[in-house]
């Protein structure tokens, strides 16, 4: 446990004020170290109060510790900094954890998006990663990055009050711009899914940098602050449920109902090739079926998505 989830575990067992020589005493270092490590908690979202009696966390703290996460504190792991929340997801998948096990990072060194470009990940954000165990073929993989985009962006509409689309096959926009990125990896265990890591970062209390004008973020779309623990909180309760009893079909209507891809002129960018062509329907294992000039369809199943 860092010095910093020490410090939140005694401020949060104690619900009352409690001196910086209580704090100091119980980690071993000095009133300055103690100091230091709760300014850079106070710059991460956390609410502290400092008096000259001592601190005391505020109930409206943005923390998003184990503590604050109640019967699955268990399966949290938060990190105030990692390379990537994936990285780690995948480890502890490898390593045999639970279903449904999140790891979250306050920020990350080495975010990334589709085609391994780098994501944007400083404080304020809310970057986390899931392991999942759907007992299902691997081809109905990629309903599941589907249903990530369907939930959280239900979840960025009732309790965030913005009017969130998803752009195929896993962004999801506020007034065209992306606010939050998908990504996912598996393994698998012969035509079986094993795991499935997902990836998510969502641009909450953070501004995106100017040189990044096609992002946003709930600070900038609604003016204010929003407290990340109850936006992932509702996203695990649905998505958890949805897991449980995965249905594709279920899925794919309700992406339907909420994406702003199909009826477009797209431009679909992969690794080795590209495609145009008017976005006409979604097939039944997630991929896009597109009309193209010479009348043709073809249905692609991964890439970068551009409107035309």
């Amino acid at each position: 446990m860092s010095p910093k989830e020490k410090i939140y575990k005694i401020l949060h067992e104690a619900r009352t004020v409690v001196s910086g020589e209580d704090i100091r005493a119980a980690l071993g270092v000095s009133r300055v170290a103690v100091w230091k490590h709760i300014q850079g908690m106070i710059k991460s979202g956390i609410s502290i109060e400092s008096s000259p009696k001592g601190y005391l966390l505020r109930s409206d703290s943005d923390s998003l510790l184990p503590y604050e996460f109640g019967k699955r504190q268990d399966r949290v792991h938060y990190f105030t900094e990692l390379p990537s929340t994936m990285d780690k997801a995948i480890e502890l998948a490898r390593g045999g954890c639970r279903a449904n096990t999140v790891v979250i990072a306050g920020s990350q060194q080495e975010g990334r998006g589709r085609m391994r470009r780098a994501w944007n990940s400083g404080e304020g954000g809310l970057y986390f990663s899931v392991v999942v165990r759907p007992d299902i073929p691997v081809n109905l993989a990629g309903i599941v990055n589907l249903a990530v985009a369907i939930d959280m962006t239900a979840v960025l509409r009732t309790r965030c009050r913005v009017a969130a689309t998803v752009k195929w096959p896993n962004d999801i926009l506020v007034d065209g711009k992306k606010i939050c990125g998908i990504l996912s990896q598996m393994e698998t265990e012969g035509d079986y899914v094993d795991y499935i890591t997902i990836g998510v970062g969502l641009n909450v209390n953070n501004v995106p940098a100017k040189e990044i004008p096609n992002a946003t973020s709930l600070k900038v779309v609604t003016g204010g602050s929003l407290a990340r623990k109850e936006i992932l909180t509702a996203f695990l309760d649905r998505f958890e449920k949805r897991i449980s009893a995965f249905d594709p079909g279920e899925v794919l209507d309700q992406w339907k109902a909420v994406n702003s891809t199909i009826g477009k002129a797209v431009h679909i960018v992969t690794i080795n090739s590209t495609f145009s062509g008017e976005a006409v329907a979604i097939d039944s294992q997630g991929g896009l079926v597109l009309q193209k000039e010479d009348g043709k369809r073809q249905t692609v199943i991964y890439g970068d998505c551009f409107y035309k």
